[in-house]
């Protein structure tokens, strides 16, 4: 017997997200119907969604088949996201996917942690050469994003 317990929205979203992506395979490619069993519609709609949203572009093997990546997956799980848990349109989920790409372009989360201070274990390093070294990595870090 199937119970199912009434979440609100968000949370509900939040949770489905988080277990979706927790299911996906590591793999490096994905033929589409993989993918379309990953995200619960059929390949024709996913054939579909690739001409509606340019941001999802899968390879082409020699053969002609669709090879999705692991990013593929989650933009395909993102976009069935808008369209069927939030209710967007094809044109409100093409904008609203734009939006959010944006945003996390704006904001990018770094593996790492800049310490504004040195460590106390790098007493024997002077300060200035550690400023000199964080500098280095800052102009890196811009160049990468």
């Amino acid at each position: 017997m199937l119970v199912l317990i009434a979440m609100p929205q968000q949370q509900q979203t939040r949770k489905d997200a988080a277990e979706l992506e927790a299911t996906i395979p590591d793999k490096l490619y994905f033929r589409i119907g993989e993918v379309a069993s990953l995200c619960g519609v059929a390949a024709y709609v996913l054939r579909f969604w690739e001409s509606e949203f340019p941001q999802l572009r899968p390879n082409k093997s020699g053969t002609g088949q669709r090879l999705y990546r692991k990013r593929d997956v989650e933009m395909a799980l993102q976009i069935k996201r808008l369209l069927y848990q939030e209710g967007y349109t094809i044109p409100g989920a093409r904008q609203a996917f734009k939006s959010e790409i944006k945003t996390k372009m704006a904001q990018p989360e770094l593996p790492f942690k800049i310490e504004p201070d040195p460590p106390a274990a790098a007493g024997r390093i002077g300060k200035q050469e550690l400023q000199r070294v964080r500098k280095e990595l800052r102009e890196i870090l811009a160049l990468l994003t």
